[in-house]
């Protein structure tokens, strides 16, 4: 299921990526609260199960303004999940806010439509990403598609993302041929984050582009519904089938 959620705005933060999870989870409150707490909270903790959504902004007519990002035009938020009734909800609770505030920055919803998904029948696909892929190694260190464990570790999160979704991981290992990619460095500003690290600023790297992957049909069909990677319900991952 992928939603296309239109905003009018005049500016949001370099660092946007809370904000629009900020939105998601206004959004999920709204309309449901105990699917809210089913997905982000764990006896009475942050829940850090894998989410079943990715998504992407895309932005019209903008200007960069130090730690601001002036838009003229209108921003739209892409949003994909593999899961219907985190999609029934987002949509109804998106629909329900008609402005959003964070911060200083204010959007206000102009339209929201679903748009139609690709059929994945083959058992290798080339896809172009939305937002960029962060895979990273077991010691938390951010990993590029030439990396020797690249390939590795996205089977792990891959697999991780499967098994909390259906009970059962990849039905085939995962084949990445990367075609065009380059490297993308985000800036990002998590409570977290500058808890433990006294730092207010935490930099991820990851990377844009067309890759080639191959295996299973079902397998393949969910990563282009539920994104791919680390941090997908942070705004990471999320492809288009070219």
């Amino acid at each position: 299921m992928r939603l296309k959620c239109e905003f009018k705005t005049e500016k949001i933060p370099v660092a946007n990526r809370m904000m629009f999870v900020s939105l998601i989870k206004d959004a999920l409150c709204k309309v449901n609260q105990e699917y809210f707490d089913k997905l982000y909270k764990f006896e009475e903790k942050n829940n850090k199960k894998i989410k079943p959504f990715s998504f992407a902004v895309m932005l019209k007519d903008f200007e960069m303004k130090g730690e601001e990002i002036s838009i003229r035009d209108r921003m739209v938020l892409n949003i994909t999940t593999v899961d219907y009734e985190f999609g029934i909800n987002i949509y109804n609770g998106i629909l329900n806010t008609k402005t959003f505030k964070y911060k200083d920055f204010v959007l206000e919803r102009l339209k929201i439509s679903l748009v139609k998904e690709k059929m994945i029948n083959e058992e290798q696909v080339v896809f172009k990403t939305m937002s960029p892929i962060c895979i990273k190694d077991k010691a938390n260190n951010f990993l590029a598609p030439d990396d020797l464990g690249y390939e590795e570790e996205l089977n792990y999160i891959v697999d991780k993302a499967l098994r909390s979704y259906r009970g059962y991981g990849l039905k085939q290992r995962l084949r990445f041929e990367k075609i065009l990619m380059k490297k993308v460095v985000v800036k990002e500003q998590i409570r977290a984050f500058s808890e433990i690290a006294g730092k207010d600023t935490f930099y991820v790297n990851a990377y844009s582009g067309i890759f080639k992957l191959s295996g299973d049909v079902e397998d393949l069909n969910f990563v282009y519904q539920s994104g791919i990677g680390f941090r997908k319900g942070q705004g990471f991952g999320m492809l288009e089938v070219v």
